[in-house]
């Protein structure tokens, strides 16, 4: 009897297994996608430059029919792929039965799934065009799936976490950079521009633009101080941002170096 209910049951962790291969690109020996996950990121990237091509009303014009039936096709699409995943989870053990398909459909990766199909049933029939502009812009959540089959994803996360106390740093200066750059600009050009310098708070908006090397040019300094000051200023936020940069550069390429010798290693064995 227990081998009959046995031979019942493998049909189905077969076939749950192989979807299990097919969509999870963690579960592969092979490096690379599977057939599956290729045509899953082909499909993401045509639905986010069809969501970027929609808001020009010219390219619209030209087909609105054919963005609401492409839509409505890879929506369907993306919700058979998020239950097959579901169905598919159960072969991690952590999402195993009930509990743990519950628990995999609050991970990050199936909330951004989640999220990404919603749109499209949520703004049907919607009127409120702010409303509708705000969910349909949700739908460029599905670009993010794709760092789902991405190891470099993964390792600029490891990279971020492993530095996160010089990233820390490094951002406590550029917070009290900006802090001291308007507080002195708004010293020496209060009295010349009050509307643009009238208040440290006023100033802080050219201390944004100078420091990130941006240089908007809306608001200047016209006095000679004020001006000599702003060229200081501008070659010190040269070295804010180079720092935190090199920072995750750094990281980065450690990463990618353990993941490279780790590869090796596998490969030997």
């Amino acid at each position: 009897m227990l081998q009959s209910d046995s031979q019942k049951a493998s049909p189905y962790a077969g076939w749950r297994r192989r979807l299990y291969l097919m969509l999870e690109p963690t579960a592969r020996e092979s490096p690379g996608l599977s057939i599956t996950n290729c045509i899953i990121s082909g499909l993401i990237l045509l639905a986010t430059a069809l969501t970027v091509l929609e808001t020009e009303p010219v390219v619209r014009a030209l087909a609105p029919s054919l963005f609401v039936t492409a839509e409505a096709a890879l929506a369907l699409a993306f919700l058979v792929e998020y239950v097959a995943r579901v169905i598919a989870a159960g072969e991690d053990p952590r999402y195993r039965g009930l509990a743990g398909r519950l628990r995999f459909m609050v991970s990050p990766w199936a909330i951004i799934d989640l999220l990404a199909i919603l749109p499209f049933f949520l703004t049907m029939g919607a009127v409120n065009a702010f409303a509708l502009r705000l969910l349909k812009l949700i739908r460029l959540l599905r670009l993010a799936r794709l760092g789902r089959f991405s190891n470099a994803i993964g390792d600029l996360y490891l990279a971020v976490r492993g530095r996160r106390y010089e990233l820390t740093v490094s951002l406590m200066v550029a917070v009290a950079l900006l802090i001291v750059t308007s507080s002195v600009i708004y010293v020496l050009e209060a009295s010349h521009q009050p509307e643009a310098f009238g208040s440290i708070p006023r100033a802080l908006w050219w201390s944004v633009a100078t420091l990130t090397t941006v240089g908007y040019g809306d608001v200047t300094p016209v006095t000679a101080a004020g001006q000599l000051f702003a060229g200081l200023t501008a070659i010190v936020g040269i070295g804010m941002i180079a720092m935190p940069t090199g920072i995750l550069a750094a990281a980065f390429s450690d990463a990618m170096q353990k993941r490279r010798e780790q590869a090796e290693n596998d490969n030997s064995e």
